[in-house]
């Protein structure tokens, strides 16, 4: 049976609510993050509008570098209780419209309409009901994809934003995504496509027209992974979170080695964002912060911290990560990949929930 997966994907969300209760905001750029202070403010965008957009803002930017390219915005620090109040109200919507429900975030969810749909129109129709229902109730919008597998989904639902809604149907996914950049598969960003593009790969075309054993030769495991996006294979279910999970890593490779502190600083700080992303959503705790770190050669080391207390701080949490990096700073060989792990966990930990981006609006 053909799967028919929906990703639905709130829109600035973090502006589009800040929109929603200030209309004079409407078609301003407004921009959620740290405080600019003049162009001399620490931390970064959290989210914009799409006219900040404009400018060329987007999220992870320095505040102070927003501020140079678009001095005349409107620079709001965020209200994550509201946020929250508003995400919660967004996903009581969408659970109403499948058994098999995952959420991302605050913005984002799976949806599996396979035994509730029969057929890629009628799973539009619902998309468009979810689309009217959030707009009339919650006065924001979403966009959606709608495809057979999550990942097709996710690349779907950024097609047509703001509030669209996309449709990769198994017979014709491949001739639409054929000439979409390689930057529009999840995993791959701005500074991995060159690595990509070195190797004569550029849209995703490029990848439909080679075997998988090309690509692992090109590229490895993530080469293997990416093949069997673009093609289909991605046979992960639309599930929450497991209960008996003992603890929650990510790690990254790097297309290719580098001894950057910047770059390989950035690659934890995504790590962080991530796990924080699982831990802060499902209200868990956790004692021990470890750090894997992988040198040219394949040398591998991982050193922990274990805490007196349990806590859910990202802040804290980046602090341990640097503190344990610095035994390996002064080597001489170039990184090959980095890890974050948080293990002795504990569920249902009842604290003030720290913001996902808290870590990036500095005072």
């Amino acid at each position: 049976m053909t799967r028919i997966i929906l990703h639905c994907d709130l829109d600035c969300f973090f502006a589009a609510v800040e929109i929603r209760d200030t209309p004079q905001y409407k078609n301003k750029p407004v921009i959620i993050g740290a405080d600019p202070k003049e162009g001399k403010g620490r931390g970064v965008v959290s989210t914009c509008s799409y006219e900040a957009r404009k400018f060329g803002l987007h999220s992870g930017m320095p505040i102070s570098q927003a501020y140079l390219r678009c001095p005349h915005g409107i620079y709001l620090r965020p209200n994550f209780k509201k946020y929250t109040e508003a995400s919660q109200l967004v996903m009581q919507v969408l659970k109403k419209y499948a058994k098999e429900f995952q959420q991302m975030g605050n913005d984002e969810a799976y949806l599996d309409l396979t035994d509730s749909c029969l057929n890629y129109d009628e799973a539009k129709e619902n998309a468009l009901q979810i689309q009217r229902e959030i707009s009339e109730n919650i006065g924001i919008t979403i966009s959606i994809g709608i495809a057979p597998t999550k990942s097709l989904a996710k690349i779907a639902s950024d097609c047509n934003k703001p509030n669209g809604i996309t449709l990769f149907k198994p017979e014709e996914f491949k001739d639409l995504l054929k000439d979409m950049d390689i930057t529009r598969i999840p995993g791959i960003g701005k500074k991995s496509k060159g690595y990509f593009y070195k190797k004569g790969i550029k849209k995703i075309g490029d990848i439909l027209d080679i075997s998988i054993s090309k690509m692992i030769n090109l590229f490895g495991e993530h080469g293997k992974w990416i093949w069997k996006i673009v093609n289909g294979f991605d046979n992960r279910k639309v599930k929450e979170f497991q209960e008996e999970r003992k603890s929650i890593s990510k790690e990254r490779t790097f297309f290719e080695n580098t001894d950057d502190f910047h770059d390989i600083l950035s690659r934890l700080g995504e790590i962080n964002e991530k796990i924080h992303t699982t831990v802060i959503k499902h209200h868990i705790a956790y004692r021990t912060v470890s750090l894997k770190i992988r040198f040219e050669g394949y040398l591998t080391y991982t050193r922990a911290k274990t805490l007196p207390f349990h806590i859910q701080d990202k802040n804290r949490v980046m602090e341990i990560i640097l503190e344990l990096f610095r035994e390996f700073s002064r080597k001489l060989k170039k990184v090959r990949l980095v890890g974050i792990r948080l293990s002795n966990l504990e569920r249902n930990y009842k604290v003030r929930q720290t913001s996902l981006l808290s870590f990036a609006c500095i005072p």
